[in-house]
């Protein structure tokens, strides 16, 4: 993709984040798993990606993740709608991760 941005995002259950923090490592979720990738987002499509697969649910922890850190591992595939979507084959390592953020943060524009 080439006006890829420099971060992307991971929605992550309380669970899944606990998974990342205590073994360094997380290689994704039932979904995830399924599919044969981690599943990311763009600030535009972390919304969409909320309504749609974590309505309802609480303490969600939002991760920003450098795209340049992910390498050749980070595909942009098409997915809801025909869009872009960034598709990890790998897992998330603690050297990715730029840090947590707020979902409300992400509703304006910006990287």
């Amino acid at each position: 993709m080439d006006d890829a941005p420099e971060k992307v995002f991971k929605i992550l259950r309380p669970a899944e984040h606990a998974v990342l923090e205590r073994y360094g490592r997380f290689a994704g979720s039932p979904d995830d798993e399924r599919d044969g990738f981690v599943h990311l987002s763009t600030r535009e499509q972390v919304a969409g990606t909320l309504a749609k697969h974590f309505v309802g649910e609480k303490d969600l922890v939002v991760l920003a993740l450098s795209v340049a850190a992910m390498g050749d591992a980070l595909r942009w595939e098409p997915s809801r709608g025909g869009q872009l979507f960034p598709h990890l084959y790998g897992a998330i390592l603690p050297s990715m991760v730029l840090g947590r953020v707020d979902p409300a943060e992400l509703d304006g524009p910006g990287d």
